[in-house]
């Protein structure tokens, strides 16, 4: 624990576990009166009353009519001028918003100092691994027939129609009201136009409802028609974003409303409407364009390596539960890199969702790579431009078949510009370990059966 004093604060920096820490800031008397008798002084010069000119209003009348919310207003900016000027001058390398209890309901007492706690996350304290030599296996791909005819059903499926049912099938798609509800009664999710889908056969039973993947799910919803309700009952997962939700048993209940069908487009007709001459001529470019896919594939398997091996090669202290904010940014990191690579939204959710089951270990190995990029980034010195944000919206948007601004806009709506800007920073920093590692060229086979174990 260390002790300081910052512009006549008193500061308390303690550990409270791995990664964290808590800051008590006591803000004197003599500076809460200074400030707030400065912000009554601001307000007199603008307060405007019923029988007085602006600026004219007595003292006492200005702090009596707005005394309450200049006293939150001003609370509010000494505790953020504070929390700030703490973390300057201690030197935290904090990486998440800071939480804290109670300071809502803290309030300004007169010849009282201001107490609060915020507690922080921040970036351990660790060893960077050696960067350099590390071995790497490259894996010879190929497009395959079996490959493009995936695509073709793929795009088929994409292209093709939704036709109402009142009977619903393995792969069928209902939509409904869903809501999940906790041990203690309380409502957690009530959406209107919520979509499950009936498992398929490659599923084994699985499936998915509110982003939670459910084992034995094909059991528990069967064959619904409309007007049915349907009980669901699962346990949190251990990683999921919410906390609340975390290991908890949950009641889900989805009412559906309308069953749809997706009745695949004919290949010779979605290469007629795409302006291709044949099917022949759409498998073509099909070829074409996964043959374009396969650097990019390759190269998501090399920086695999060498993550695996950064974290393999690194001690560190971690916590032995994830916060939300650890367990959200593993997910986000993972969301981005899947629409990177162009996998399909459905599979998107469904790989999140197994992200959220995995197990603490798995979530910790995100969480490690995530603190050993962003010190290996500025070891490196590797800097991010608003070009390389613009040129990675722009891939993600051409795999997606959209257009970049349109995806920047969604992105946007969504806060995750920053989440594009780490990505690029993080595959600038695997980029440039993997730019000094020594790399073998091996056959697909020899690859599979090299990693088998890591599926």
């Amino acid at each position: 624990m260390s002790e300081a004093t910052a512009a006549e604060n008193t500061v308390t920096i303690s550990d409270v576990g791995p990664s964290r820490k808590k800051i008590t800031i006591e803000i004197p008397p003599e500076t809460v009166a200074s400030k707030l008798n400065d912000s009554l002084d601001t307000l007199a010069v603008e307060a405007e009353l019923p029988g007085f000119r602006k600026g004219r209003v007595p003292r006492r009348l200005v702090e009596k009519r707005f005394g309450s919310t200049l006293r939150k207003e001003t609370k509010s900016q000494m505790l953020a001028e504070a929390y700030t000027k703490a973390v300057e001058d201690h030197k935290l390398e904090v990486i998440s918003e800071p939480s804290s209890e109670g300071v809502d309901e803290l309030e300004i007492v007169d010849g009282k100092p201001l107490v609060f706690e915020v507690e922080v996350e921040v970036l351990p304290e660790f060893a960077v691994p050696e960067l350099k030599g590390i071995k790497v296996y490259k894996p010879k791909l190929e497009v395959a027939d079996e490959d493009v005819d995936k695509e073709l059903e793929r795009l088929c499926v994409t292209e093709g129609s939704l036709e109402k049912r009142d009977d619903c099938e393995p792969g069928d798609y209902l939509t409904g009201r869903a809501r999940m509800v906790l041990p203690d009664g309380t409502e957690f999710y009530n959406i209107e136009g919520a979509v499950v889908q009936v498992p398929t056969p490659d599923k084994e039973g699985r499936g998915m409802i509110l982003g939670i993947m459910v084992e034995d799910f094909e059991k528990q919803l069967g064959l619904p028609k409309a007007g049915d309700e349907i009980t669901i009952n699962a346990k949190g997962p251990q990683n999921h974003e919410i906390e609340r939700i975390q290991g908890t048993d949950l009641t889900m209940s989805f009412t559906v409303e309308s069953i749809d069908r997706i009745v695949p487009a004919e290949a010779a007709t979605i290469a007629l409407g795409f302006g291709f001459p044949s099917e022949d001529a759409l498998k073509e470019e099909i070829h074409n364009r996964l043959e374009g896919r396969i650097a990019s594939e390759q190269l998501a398997l090399m920086r695999q390596q060498v993550a695996n091996s950064l974290i393999d090669a690194t001690e560190m202290e971690v916590p032995e539960k994830m916060t939300e904010n650890q367990t959200e940014r593993n997910l986000e990191r993972r969301r981005l890199d899947l629409m990177y690579r162009g996998i399909d939204p459905q599979h998107i959710e469904e790989q999140l969702s197994d992200l959220r089951n995995a197990s603490h270990e798995v979530a910790v190995r995100e969480m490690t790579l995530y603190f050993i990029l962003h010190r290996a980034a500025e070891q490196m010195n590797l800097q991010v431009t608003e070009a390389d944000v613009n040129a990675r919206i722009a891939q993600m948007a051409a795999q997606r078949q959209e257009r970049p601004e349109k995806l920047r806009q969604q992105l946007i709506q969504n806060n995750q510009i920053a989440n594009i800007f780490q990505q690029v920073r993080e595959h600038k920093a695997l980029d440039a370990v993997l730019a000094q590692a020594e790399v073998e060229e091996i056959s697909k086979e020899e690859y599979e059966k090299k990693f088998a174990d890591e599926d």
